[in-house]
């Protein structure tokens, strides 16, 4: 059984390729999870059960200053969040016996006998508050963690990683732990970079979604040139209507999207990790936005503008043509995506281990 995380999509999303790597092995998958991240995996894989398991439902902020209060009110409630699911989850094993638990970023899907893996690139945590908050901050992630059998990095070692100090902390949980390489449900083909295109990737959780979705359709209305935007939202009825230059999708299967981001001559999006593999999938080039107050995506977004990978700027400071005037003198060095063997290598060994533990 695999369940992602259901703070946006990026948690689904790139649970995708391993889920495929896993149905290319024979083997019996389970998913789980709630809302749009279930109708997401439906949408890629409509044949697999999805047993449903509520999230942790955590609430954003409208305002960078006020999004580290809300987070920490937030606490016991994600606590029981935490409690609940791993009770679930022993509700689950007990009535579909599951070999194998995969979890992307819940820490309450962990057994004491069934193996479960712990997929996170967050090993160092971010905080506003300054470095002895992050030393707290890694001790209470580390105590989750360690309660798993293994935790998968999606992220190469060395220096020419994706993540920096989130996936390479200066030590690493007790628990055996292996970069598993970057995770994209896209495939770059041919160029058919079309001049002039741009694609818009909406994401993350609300308001913040809403918020740059409004300031995109502004800014792209005065755009001569063509656009798509995908709005991220699999599970909602409403819509956007589309113009002749633009054009607006409430979500796209991964066949569609990559065609999409494939024209694009920029793909705009947030900087979250899921979104940044997939523009690294497809070698295309970026201009990220982070989330406001999410420190996360703000130090991504710091880190790959400073290794030249993808333009980056503020949501505040946003302004289509001043961005993509800075865009075109920006030297970008995109690095190639030649990780997929990690994660084939990865579960190739965990399917030996479980047939030798069975035997």
């Amino acid at each position: 059984m695999i369940a992602p995380l259901d703070w946006g999509l990026g948690h689904a999303t790139r649970c995708i390729p391993i889920i495929r790597s896993f149905l290319q092995k024979d083997v019996d998958m389970w998913l789980a999870g709630e809302g749009a991240q279930a109708q997401l995996l439906h949408t890629e894989f409509p044949s697999l059960p999805i047993l449903d398991l509520p999230g942790y439902q955590i609430k954003y902020a409208k305002t960078k200053r006020g999004l580290l209060w809300k987070i920490f009110r937030q606490l016991p409630k994600m606590k029981k969040a935490i409690a609940r699911e791993n009770k679930w989850l022993q509700q689950q094993i007990d009535t579909y016996h599951f070999d194998l638990v995969i979890s992307d970023n819940r820490y309450g899907l962990h057994h004491l006998i069934v193996p479960c893996i712990f997929i996170t690139h967050q090993l160092t945590i971010q905080s506003p508050a300054g470095k002895w908050t992050e030393k707290i901050l890694q001790k209470i992630n580390y105590r989750y963690i360690n309660r798993f059998t293994t935790c998968w990095i999606p992220d190469v070692a060395g220096q020419e990683n994706l993540a920096g100090v989130l996936s390479h902390p200066t030590h690493r949980p007790k628990i055996p732990s292996q970069y598993i390489g970057w995770l994209s449900r896209l495939k770059k083909e041919t160029n058919t970079t079309t001049t002039h295109h741009l694609c818009v990737i909406l994401s993350g959780p609300e308001p913040q979604r809403s918020i740059l979705e409004q300031k995109m359709l502004q800014e792209i209305s005065q755009y001569n040139g063509t656009a798509t935007i995908v709005r991220g939202l699999p599970a909602t009825a409403s819509i956007i209507p589309s113009t002749n230059m633009i054009k607006v999708y409430n979500h796209l299967p991964a066949a569609e999207l990559e065609k999409e981001m494939q024209k694009a001559m920029y793909i705009i999006g947030r900087s979250g990790y899921s979104t940044i593999m997939d523009i690294i999938a497809l070698g295309k080039k970026a201009i990220l936005l982070p989330t406001p107050g999410q420190t996360e995506q703000e130090y991504l977004a710091t880190y790959l503008k400073k290794k030249n990978i993808a333009f980056t700027c503020s949501s505040k400071s946003f302004s289509l043509t001043n961005v993509l005037q800075a865009a075109e003198s920006f030297p970008y060095q995109i690095p190639a995506m030649s990780s997929a063997n990690l994660l084939t290598a990865a579960i190739e060994e965990l399917l030996h281990q479980l047939r030798v533990v069975k035997k």
